[in-house]
């Protein structure tokens, strides 16, 4: 953990020549990288101890840097590989970044090396020899003053509040860095989430349509059979319910795959109206049969949020020395050399005037200014510090529910194939019944209907399987850091 606030040079006037000529000390604390909390799982059970029906959990085993494609699906990859070089949100996190950089490269270049200024003037003056007490009979007319100099200028560190800026800034880089990398995971995560949940609702509504329709049919029967006698009123309005509430389950996932195309269109950098990709379908996706699940200690290095929550720290922690050494004394070199002369053709004759000085400056009294400072910027600290740790709480909270959601995901989906299985076999029987002859139509329809009924039931468990272990891999980190173009 990072050390107490202390400055490291404190030694009394007598010393400062010897900082001067050093400038090796640096107020404020000195930022070490937190360690890696000692976990040895994600769950209370231990992640082995989550089988997730025909999916494997291999703790231990590294994400790849593409991990989309362990659906082992083309069309899923060129989706994901279209928003990664087309995405609006990766382009600003990129500009972000070479900002940062930026920052960082002219502040090392104003702060850690002198100014050197050339400067060249004309004035036109007069002098009265009287004013400074030498008589003369008759003052010198005008003259023209012509100047050309270079002026130096470096202002010493010698309490480190320059290095401890920049320490700030590559902190702030570092930041950036990480968010570039949370902003690819999370649109890469987008993508394929949009994707599955695309091809679940084009199948669930396409089912839903089905079931209206066997439902249609089978409140014409019934209407019929009311008009035969052969059924009470009551039963054919039941049915007429019936239509009318599947009826209504069709506009809301009519508007939800649009809501969800369009938002694909969007990762993509895509309008609307420009997107021509169709909905993929979840029999061209495969689940993951093994699913790396990582170290969990080495989840603090990997996941770029708790990676840039920490450079936040550190830039916090850079802030406070740099309101230290605010406190103490600045030295400043300058020195100047150039040449002065009456007439423009003569200042290549050579240096005439020349400059050295070191100037001090030491704030005596600011109204509580400065002290208040390095207060606020130490508070600053340890909300950075109390961020990381939440952060960091967030994180393996993450982990945790994506790896119980897809032991939840096993179990329905288990549940609502065995119904499936068991509605398709009763569905079997009844048409083997009805060919001959020993039941109604209304019975097959009926036989369908609860056919269709889970299958609708079970493709959304299927598609939950599928999200929730795009979900896992994300929260992970999404292997970004076996990418070849990894940014440190």
């Amino acid at each position: 953990m990072p050390r107490p606030f202390r400055p490291i040079c404190t030694r009394p006037v007598a010393t400062l020549a010897l900082c001067a000529v050093l400038s090796a000390c640096a107020v404020g604390p000195d930022f070490e990288t937190p360690a890696a909390p000692d976990v040895a799982s994600f769950t209370p059970q231990g992640q082995d101890a989550l089988p997730a029906g025909g999916q494997r959990l291999q703790a231990g085993a590294d994400i790849p840097a593409q991990w989309w494609r362990l659906f082992r699906s083309d069309e899923l990859d060129r989706l994901v590989r279209r928003a990664l070089d087309a995405s609006p949100t990766l382009e600003e996190a990129r500009a972000r970044l070479r900002q940062a950089q930026q920052d960082l490269d002219a502040e090392t270049g104003g702060r850690m090396l002198p100014s050197v200024d050339a400067n060249l003037s004309a004035a036109r003056q007069k002098v009265d020899p009287s004013a400074f007490g030498v008589p003369v009979a008759e003052p010198p007319p005008p003259f023209t003053l012509y100047n050309a100099s270079i002026d130096v200028s470096y202002t010493l560190d010698v309490f480190g509040g320059n290095r401890r800026v920049l320490e700030g800034l590559a902190a702030q880089m570092d930041y950036q860095a990480h968010e570039l990398q949370a902003a690819r995971m999370s649109l890469a995560a987008n993508v394929v989430t949009a994707a599955i949940r695309q091809a679940d609702l084009a199948e669930r509504l396409a089912a839903t349509r089905e079931l209206l329709a066997a439902q249609t049919r089978q409140q014409d029967i019934m209407r019929q059979r009311l008009d035969a006698g052969g059924i009470a009123l009551a039963d054919l309005r039941n049915q007429e319910l019936l239509v009318a509430q599947t009826r209504a389950t069709v506009p809301p996932l009519e508007f939800q795959l649009a809501q969800v195309t369009h938002q694909l269109a969007t990762y993509l950098g895509e309008t609307p109206a420009a997107l021509q990709t169709p909905p993929l379908r979840l029999a061209d996706l495969t689940l993951p049969p093994d699913v790396p699940t990582g170290v969990p200690s080495a989840l603090t290095r990997q996941r770029p949020d708790i990676l840039a929550a920490e450079s936040l720290w550190r830039k916090a922690s850079a802030d406070v020395g740099v309101a230290t050494a605010n406190l103490y004394p600045q030295f400043t070199l300058t020195a100047s050399f150039g040449s002065q002369r009456t007439g423009a053709g003569e200042l290549a004759d050579g240096v005439n005037v020349w400059s050295l000085g070191l100037g001090l400056v030491q704030p005596l009294f600011h109204g509580g200014e400065l002290r208040a400072r390095k207060r606020s910027a130490e508070a600053a600290y340890d909300a950075a510090a109390a961020s990381y740790r939440q952060t960091v709480l967030d994180g393996f909270r993450q982990v945790a529910d994506a790896l119980r959601a897809l032991q939840t995901d096993a179990d329905a989906y288990a549940a609502y194939d065995d119904a499936w299985r068991r509605a398709d076999e009763a569905d079997r029987i009844a048409a083997g019944r009805y060919q001959a002859g020993g039941i109604s139509h209304l019975s097959l329809l009926d036989s369908q209907r609860q056919l269709l009924q889970t299958r609708i039931s079970r493709t959304a468990a299927d598609a939950a399987r599928y999200t929730d272990t795009a979900a896992l891999l994300q929260a992970l980190g999404g292997g970004w850091w076996n990418e070849a173009d990894a940014l440190p």
